[in-house]
Parts: C-alpha cells; structure tokens; sequence
C-alpha cells in the first residue's frame, strides 16, 4: 500500500505506469530509451478514496483528467526511469494529499457601522465634487 495520509493509502494496482520517450535532455539516450513515464489513476473505479475526495481531486486534476475519469501524470524530468517514476508517483500523492483537505465552509459576513459611515461619507463628498464640475447656465457673465 502507498501510504498518502493517516487515513488514505492507495493500492499499487489501482495505478498502472507505461513508460514513453521523452522530449528534452538525455544526450544519445533520448532517441532510444523511454524514460518518461505515465501514470494512468482510474479515479471512477478507485476503492481506496472517500467519495469527497475523488470529487476534490476530480476539480484539482483539470486537464488532466480524461473524459473517462482517468488521472494521467507524465513525468519527464529526470533522465532515468526509476526518478521519473517516483516523481510522477510524489505528484499523484501531493495532489491526492491536497485533495483530502476539505475547504474551510465561508461563513458570510456584515459591514460595520463605521464602514457603512465611511463608504457614504465618500460618497458624498465625491457626489459635492461632481457637482462643482457642472456649468450652470447664464454663468458665463
């Protein structure tokens, strides 16, 4: 089990890696090896997350969340396949650990009484300005 907090641990084989060439630095190596990795997590079909979470995570993930409900994660950083794995693997946790966390609820509140005297006295005053701007007629003299 992948531990991700005290109360979530992922099973191994909910996630599913394939390994892909990746663009960017590895010298000769880059036109032969697959380095880069992507991380397939079925977010639908998963058991080990609370329904809450799955739809955190469903708002978290954005693009990269398939029509399907298909996590993916590429991962191509590094120029091995072991460090490319445990990065795409650190990013699945950060955003799940992320995911976990639920929202603080907004609690509405009102404006104070000085803030509502503040915000008409400005008023005001802006108002008296705008006034002063106006010609009044037969002024010209």
């Amino acid at each position: 089990m992948i531990r991700i907090t005290n109360s979530i641990s992922l099973d191994p084989r909910e996630i599913e890696e394939t390994f892909i060439r990746a663009s960017g630095p590895g010298g000769q190596n880059v036109n032969k090896l697959e380095t880069a990795v992507q991380l397939r997590f079925d977010l639908g079909r998963s058991q080990s997350l609370p329904l809450p979470v799955k739809a955190r995570l469903a708002r978290l993930a954005g693009r990269r969340l398939t029509q399907a409900g298909i996590l993916i994660i590429t991962a191509e950083r590094f120029r091995t396949q072991e460090r490319n794995r445990q990065d795409a693997l650190a990013r699945l946790s950060d955003l799940i650990r992320a995911a976990a966390v639920a929202p603080k609820p907004r609690r509405p509140t009102k404006p104070t009484l000085a803030s509502k005297r503040r915000r008409l006295d400005d008023k005001a005053k802006h108002g008296s300005l705008k006034a002063l701007r106006t010609s009044k007629p037969g002024a010209d003299g």
